[in-house]
């Protein structure tokens, strides 16, 4: 757990390590970390690199420095906040297929609320930047520019509910998402490919009409979520097999 660190990004490098034994349990919740001197020592890095990295999992939260700097390992679970989600999917260097897991669940559940709320909310204008986009997907059969603009018109629907929860909670998948989204292309294709059920979820939206938007968007993440849960089984079934 504390050898010494081998890369320069001296700060960043005792962040990850430290983050990487909280989530995985190696510093499980409560334990008392040693002092920054310690750190410093053990890890072959300054003070300076060591009270930074502190800082950082202070603001996650994932530790609790009191009076004096002494650091204690907090129950992430219980105390972490949406910031983390997309370290979390890379945490110990390998794609955390709990994580993707849960991401997926995330994105089923927030989708459909975002476009229920964007129709009840948006109004024509909203719809209108829609409709312009799923006709430019429409017209454009690459898929990775039509990720792109998948994107895009979520980012409209976050921005006409008009509800900064769902608009933080989307950043966060967002960043999520960026992180191996080049990868997904391929698994996404049928989600990407489905231009009518976009359609569909903008006519809901310029009818006014939440059920049917939050329908509509459900059945459009199905597309997507069918593609990603069979890549996430294909990788269970490798790991699973590479220790047998």
């Amino acid at each position: 757990m504390f050898e010494p660190i081998e890369r320069q990004s001296l700060s960043q490098s005792v962040y990850e390590r430290l983050r990487d034994g909280i989530v995985s349990g190696e510093l499980g919740s409560g334990t008392k970390l040693p002092s920054e001197r310690g750190l410093a020592e053990a890890l072959g890095v300054n003070r300076g690199a060591v009270r930074e990295a502190l800082k950082r999992l202070e603001q996650a939260r994932l530790v609790s420095i009191r009076q004096g700097g002494a650091a204690r390992v907090l129950d992430y679970q219980s105390t972490a906040g949406m910031d983390l989600l997309s370290e979390l999917l890379f945490a110990n260097g390998d794609l955390d297929l709990w994580v993707a897991r849960s991401v997926i669940e995330m994105r089923a559940c927030l989708g459909p609320e975002i476009a229920r709320r964007c129709a009840e909310r948006g109004g024509v204008e909203c719809a209108d930047r829609l409709h312009a986009g799923v006709e430019a997907m429409a017209a454009d059969e690459d898929l990775d520019r039509r990720q792109a603009a998948s994107l895009e018109f979520w980012a409209i629907l976050v921005e006409g509910s008009r509800n900064v929860a769902y608009r933080l909670a989307y950043n966060s998948l967002r960043a999520s998402y960026d992180t191996f989204r080049a990868a997904l292309v391929q698994v996404m294709g049928a989600e990407l490919r489905s231009i009518d059920s976009f359609r569909a979820v903008v006519d809901a939206v310029r009818q006014g009409d939440g059920d049917a938007a939050a329908r509509r968007a459900s059945e459009l993440l199905e597309l997507g979520a069918r593609g990603l849960y069979e890549m996430l089984d294909t990788l269970q079934a490798f790991r699973e097999g590479e220790t047998s």
